[in-house]
């Protein structure tokens, strides 16, 4: 299933992340063991949770907080998804640093990838692939997604392993980890969240066009695909809801 929301405004786009998100939730609260897996990307999307996430009501002492992928620099680079995290999301909700499954940057991007895997496989059936509650997710103009690009073909084919790596990304910095695509494809719920004008040219290139890059082949196997877009990112797609 994939539902496509082009929003009024942020307001109404703020409303649809926190309705899936907290319905994800919740399902898994009642539904599996009592925590919820989300996973989460970097970039502009840390300051769209940060603004819309507070307003949930959830218990958030039962969030475990995933990276779809990270950048192997420093901890307190500016790069880093996690330094992005601890200083513009920690202090707007009630959730620790130990609550984010963490990825070793004192590793090579391989060695962080292994080791990410074993950190993965503590919340989830060592046997099959992992199954996330709920995924956000961005995309980049040219249609990467996580730290999977075009082309590169490696890691977009990889059918087995749970995080692949990364080590000549076609944006600084060059050295990163990635969830794969048969893992990010297993989630119960993939959100993607795309805002501002900039986006609009390859929202229309994935949605309607159907040109296949790494974000295009994210459809879940047995889950429910969002695209969330504001008014600017969907103001090329045509007037069809």
């Amino acid at each position: 299933m994939v539902e496509i929301v082009r929003t009024a405004d942020e307001e109404d786009l703020y409303a649809y992340i926190n309705n899936v998100v907290s319905q994800a939730a919740d399902s898994a609260f009642l539904h599996g063991d009592g925590l919820f897996r989300i996973g989460v990307s970097g970039g502009s999307m840390v300051d769209v949770l940060a603004k819309c996430l507070p307003k949930i009501k959830t218990d958030w002492s039962k969030w475990r907080i995933f990276f779809c992928d990270e950048r192997i620099v420093e901890p307190n680079d500016e790069r880093s998804n996690l330094a992005l995290y601890k200083n513009s999301f920690i202090n707007k909700v009630p959730v620790t640093e130990e609550q984010f499954i963490q990825v070793d940057p004192n590793l090579s991007a391989e060695d962080a990838a292994m080791d990410y895997i074993k950190k993965i496989s503590s919340f989830f059936p060592p046997d099959r692939f992992p199954r996330f509650d709920c995924l956000l997710l961005g995309v980049g103009p040219d249609g990467h997604t996580c730290s999977l690009f075009p082309n590169h073909t490696r890691a977009l084919e990889e059918i087995n392993m749970w995080v692949t790596w990364e080590v000549d990304a076609p944006k600084p910095p060059p050295c990163r980890i990635s969830l794969t695509l048969p893992v990010i494809n297993n989630a119960r719920v993939c959100i993607f969240i795309a805002t501002g004008s900039s986006k609009a040219d390859i929202v229309k290139r994935i949605l309607e066009n159907k040109e296949d890059l790494p974000a295009s082949r994210v459809k879940p196997n047995n889950g429910v695909l969002y695209w969330l877009l504001d008014k600017d990112a969907g103001s090329l797609l045509d007037s069809t809801p």
